[in-house]
């Protein structure tokens, strides 16, 4: 796989079916190993080795109703109350990261309400912090580290 602009971090891996799987520390199995798994597993370790969230305020690829539609979310980090706290949106390396992308996160945010947004491709890294009354975001150089 390719390398990411992430610390380096040590992966489980199997092969199965002529597929490679890597494991999910979250949803505490192994999942096939495409592009976009291998960005969202490097955004999982960053986000609790960098950024100090315990592994207990992950989620990892859940579906949520958006305008009627089933749609899955890549990463979401809650704060201890329950709320949201960051939605990311992780594509593979080759997708550049657009104007869509973001749209498609703000979407996601209007019905998960999290104070922070991240979007990744694991080579370029944006960061945004929600400002609901202006109905805006402010791209910030790094995640706030998680506080207890």
């Amino acid at each position: 796989m390719q390398k990411l602009n992430f610390p380096s971090y040590s992966f489980r891996f199997k092969n199965s079916e002529n597929k490679v799987a890597i494991f999910d520390e979250i949803r505490k199995k192994f999942v096939v190993l495409t592009p976009e798994e291998w960005v969202r597993q490097h955004t999982v370790f960053y986000l609790m080795e960098a950024c100090n969230f315990p592994k207990s305020l992950l989620n990892v690829e859940k579906q949520v109703k958006i305008n009627g539609m089933n749609k899955r979310y890549d990463i979401v980090v809650f704060n201890s109350d329950g709320s949201i706290f960051l939605i990311v949106e992780c594509k593979q390396p080759n997708v550049p990261i657009s104007q869509n992308t973001f749209d498609q996160i703000a979407r996601y945010n209007f019905i998960l309400k999290a104070e922070y947004l991240m979007v990744t491709n694991g080579l370029n890294h944006y960061f945004c912090q929600m400002d609901f009354e202006k109905e805006q975001y402010t791209f910030l150089k790094e995640l706030p580290k998680y506080m207890k």
